[in-house]
């Protein structure tokens, strides 16, 4: 299996170039081997329902039971139901087939042991794992358990709702969420519309990334021409939630960010809540505002859930609608949970969703920026960069560099998947704004 299929977060190829029955035979080999060197013996294993998910669920589990392991099958979940399963069933870990937001012909794996994902240099040890070819040997046992029902009840049970009824269109994209968060949130009491919620690894309608905005038009329609409250989607394997408001404006992870803290904040106070550097200044600045002390970290999700950890954080997110609840939840990213909470919290409260969030400052944003750079050269720009801007601004450097301007931020970071710089700017006028964009690109190019 190629090196570059290794990455910061997961595993993810293409089918059947760099992943198929083979590589990935020898992937759950190597993984199995990897779990039994931590003590781990039984683990969970799920998938979602691209076309090649089939498949490889079915090499990845024999290459598991070939090292020993006892392997337990949950059918075709979404990634946080996976993530339920490591606290529902008596497991040592789990591992998610999925090829999440990305393109139809990508599938990838995402590895948990215990409760945490594995990420970094772990996934790098399994790719040595499997170079080597020295696999542990025995003869694992495959049952099947079902994780699906257990986590459409807990769901139904734990956000309480209040007596203010809505009307949402839930767009599964055709991705895993199609035939379990319709149920969910029509049981917590809401009148729900389903769009696209058959999986189907073709993905006929539209990519299942609500990310991109174009994305979201199909929903936005809906929610128009139904007079609906809000619309919710979600990407491929729902850890990722998009939403719009009635009004069809994209309600962005961080602006998301600010209602969700201002609702914790009200139980919680003085709680800690941790935004990526992607994130709106906003944001940050809200949650002082309400008491609560905001905490700036890398972006991606593994790193995300390890701050959690770390800090005792209850809540925190991503610009790209990665949302994670410590509060009555386990504190990993769930996108049909965050979409129940986000239910939850508008039913209690008078006002529609634009309304509870109108007294947000208006600042000009752009949207993420990525720009090709070579592997061997992303995080010597980046550090230039940094090194240059301290001489004369406030520089956070948690993650990349994010230059702070009167009026505005620059941040530019490198992608840990992909030979991308990453880049996003924010200003309290669209002039601040292009001009804090010149800055930093006229100093990019000399160093690129």
């Amino acid at each position: 299996m190629k090196a570059h299929v290794f990455r910061e977060y997961d595993i993810r190829g293409i089918y059947p170039e760099e992943l198929n029955e083979e590589t990935v035979h020898e992937l759950g080999q190597a993984v199995g081997t990897f779990y039994h060197d931590r003590g781990a013996r039984k683990v969970s294993l799920g998938r979602d329902g691209r076309l090649s998910s089939p498949a490889l669920f079915e090499a990845l589990q024999k290459g598991l039971l070939s090292t020993g392991m006892k392997v337990v099958g949950v059918d075709m979940v979404p990634t946080p139901v996976l993530y339920f399963s490591l606290h529902h069933l008596d497991v040592d870990g789990g591992i998610q087939i999925t090829g999440s937001h990305n393109p139809p012909a990508f599938n990838g794996f995402k590895v948990c042991l215990g409760h945490n994902s594995v990420y970094g240099k772990e996934i790098q040890e399994i790719r040595k794992l499997q170079e080597i070819g020295n696999f542990q040997v025995g003869n694992g046992t495959y049952e099947e358990a079902d994780v699906t029902r257990p986590y459409i009840e807990y769901l139904v049970r734990n956000p309480k709702t209040g007596p203010v009824k809505l009307k949402v269109v839930v767009d599964a994209g055709n991705g895993a969420a199609g035939h379990i968060a319709p149920e969910i949130y029509d049981r917590m009491g809401f009148d729900v519309i389903p769009l696209f919620c058959e999986p189907d690894g073709h993905f006929p309608n539209h990519h299942p990334d609500p990310t991109i905005p174009e994305n979201l038009e199909d929903l936005r329609e809906q929610v128009s021409e139904t007079g609906a409250d809000l619309g919710i989607a979600f990407d491929g394997d729902a850890d990722r939630i998009g939403v719009v408001d009635r009004k069809g404006q994209v309600i962005w992870g961080d602006r998301l960010m600010v209602l969700f803290s201002r609702d914790l904040l009200e139980r919680h106070p003085g709680a800690k809540v941790i935004g990526e550097v992607k994130c709106s200044q906003v944001l940050f600045d809200d949650i002082e505002k309400h008491g609560g002390k905001p905490i700036m970290w890398k972006a991606g999700h593994s790193l995300i859930k390890a701050k959690m950890k770390e800090e005792k954080a209850l809540l925190a997110g991503e610009m790209s609608g990665h949302l994670f609840f410590a509060e009555d939840y386990y504190g990993y990213d769930d996108a049909i949970y965050a979409g129940a909470r986000l239910l939850e919290i508008l039913s209690r409260k008078e006002g529609s969703l634009d309304e509870l969030l109108a007294d947000i400052p208006v600042t000009f944003s752009t949207p993420e920026i990525r720009m090709e750079c070579p592997e061997e050269k992303k995080f010597a720009v980046v550090k230039r960069l940094a090194e240059f801007f301290k001489r004369g601004y406030e520089v956070i450097d948690v993650d990349g560099a994010r230059v702070l301007f009167d009026g505005g931020w620059g941040l530019i970071r490198v992608s840990n998947t992909q030979s991308v710089l990453v880049l996003r700017f924010e200003a309290n006028s669209e002039k601040k704004l292009e001009e804090i964009r010149n800055i930093f690109m006229e100093k990019l190019g000399e160093y690129l």
